[in-house]
């Protein structure tokens, strides 16, 4: 109706002007409408579509997300950044996010209390992986995510999210290794080439020249993998192979450690503050990954140094330590109340342009090929440390649900006990059989 009363209104005014013209006497020929009428019809038509539009315009989705990540990331307001960067890239969801801190080391142990009320994406150390699938805490990745990872991820990062079944559930961010930190006001870059030289650097009475860190197990595998003993095989899978810690090279490696631990010259790090004795130069070398670089960087400054694990000589003979490696990733919870959203935040955080703002902001070196490549990557001390201590100081670090329920729980009792002294070279050889017999697979 709107229409048809417009087009007779200009009709009507067409017979005005018609008629005074002829009352004039004038042979004018009338102004020709058409066109002043077509071009009102398409301005309502446009109109009309858009008020169309706007009724029919999606509204926001209201979603809750809850995000489970570490301290490092949150107090240095990653998170918070890169959340709300989400949100704007995605105006269809109205998002309210719970960010928690709960480290990645104990994130699996967080979630396996009640996986409903776990974080809808959360950051855990990939050698959670199997235990995590088997209890189905976590949701097989696909589509874009799974595509992320198998194509701007090395093969051997690639693994560490790949579980039994072969099939991938997490995406890498970071990965997940420690290296040598020292002070080289205290000690050179020869010196810490080999743990006898670390020892054997005069120092003053109140600084000691190493800290050792068994960190639950953790970096004590190293001197037992750095010697060439494993546990279950080759290739971590091989359980009739049980641990061969309790040979006599895992005897001389067991006593060099309660040789090293009960020196002087050595800080134990659950009882020291390893900040304090940097910044006050008051510790030689000590291992620590790169989250924790920023810290020891402002104690030392330009005196901070930086390099792969040394060697040690237990029997006569010098092996490269190996630390474990493995990538810190993201996961999602398969009962999360908005998969869709968990998946897609999980895949924004692990991608190129996430993963070098985290690394610019908290240290951690990216997994992602390209964002390795940037500059500030490149250039960086801690990005070449872990490159070189991937390719000649480290050991993939066995995932199976095998290994991580009897390893952790058994492994830290053996410095524990070594500082206590309930652990020393008389019983040595009885306390490594117990050991061994803790991660027999029957």
């Amino acid at each position: 109706m709107k229409k048809i009363t417009k087009l007779m209104a200009l009709l009507m005014v067409s017979v005005m002007v018609i008629g005074s013209f002829a009352a004039c006497g004038k042979k004018e020929t009338p102004a020709d409408t058409s066109n002043q009428t077509q071009n009102e019809t398409k301005d309502e038509k446009k109109e009309e579509t858009k008020e169309t539009e706007t009724s029919d315009e999606v509204k926001a989705e209201p979603v809750t997300l809850k995000v489970w990540a570490p301290e490092n990331q949150i107090q240095t307001g990653t998170m918070d950044s890169m959340a709300k960067s989400f949100q704007e890239l995605h105006p269809e969801w109205d998002i309210t996010f719970t960010i928690e801190a709960i480290g990645e080391d104990v994130a699996k142990d967080e979630i396996l209390k009640d996986v409903s009320a776990a974080g809808d994406v959360f950051f855990f150390a990939n050698d959670q992986l199997n235990e995590l699938v088997n209890a189905g805490a976590i949701a097989k990745l696909g589509g874009k995510a799974e595509e992320l990872v198998k194509t701007t991820m090395a093969d051997t990062v690639i693994d560490t999210v790949t579980a039994a079944d072969g099939s991938i559930y997490a995406i890498p961010f970071t990965h997940n290794t420690f290296f040598m930190y020292y002070d080289k006001t205290i000690l050179s870059e020869e010196d810490v080439k080999t743990m006898e030289g670390i020892m054997a650097k005069p120092t003053a009475d109140n600084v000691y020249n190493f800290c050792f860190d068994s960190a639950g197990g953790w970096k004590l595998g190293a001197w037992y993998y750095g010697a060439g003993l494993t546990i279950y095989g080759e290739n971590a899978l091989d359980f009739a192979a049980g641990c061969n810690w309790n040979n006599p090279t895992g005897i001389a490696v067991t006593n060099y450690i309660i040789d090293l631990i009960n020196n002087p010259k050595t800080a134990y790090a659950d009882d020291v503050s390893l900040s304090e004795l940097a910044a006050d130069h008051r510790i030689g070398a000590w291992w620590d990954g790169s989250w924790n670089y920023q810290l020891y960087k402002d104690a030392l400054g330009d005196d901070l140094g930086l390099a792969v694990l040394p060697t040690f000589n237990p029997d006569g003979n010098d092996y490269q330590l190996k630390g474990f490696y493995g990538s810190k990733a993201i996961g999602v919870n398969p009962q999360a109340a908005f998969p869709q959203v968990a998946v897609e935040f999980a895949t924004y955080l692990g991608g190129e342009e996430m993963q070098l703002k985290r690394f610019i902001e908290t240290a951690q070196v990216p997994t992602n090929l390209k964002a390795a490549e940037a500059p500030e990557v490149k250039a960086d001390p801690v990005a070449t440390v872990i490159v070189n201590e991937a390719s000649i100081a480290s050991v993939m670090q066995p995932i199976s649900a095998e290994f991580g329920s009897r390893y952790w729980s058994n492994v830290g009792a053996i410095a524990t006990e070594i500082r206590s002294g309930d652990f020393n070279k008389n019983n040595a050889q009885e306390k490594m059989d117990a050991f061994v017999a803790t991660l027999v697979v029957e």
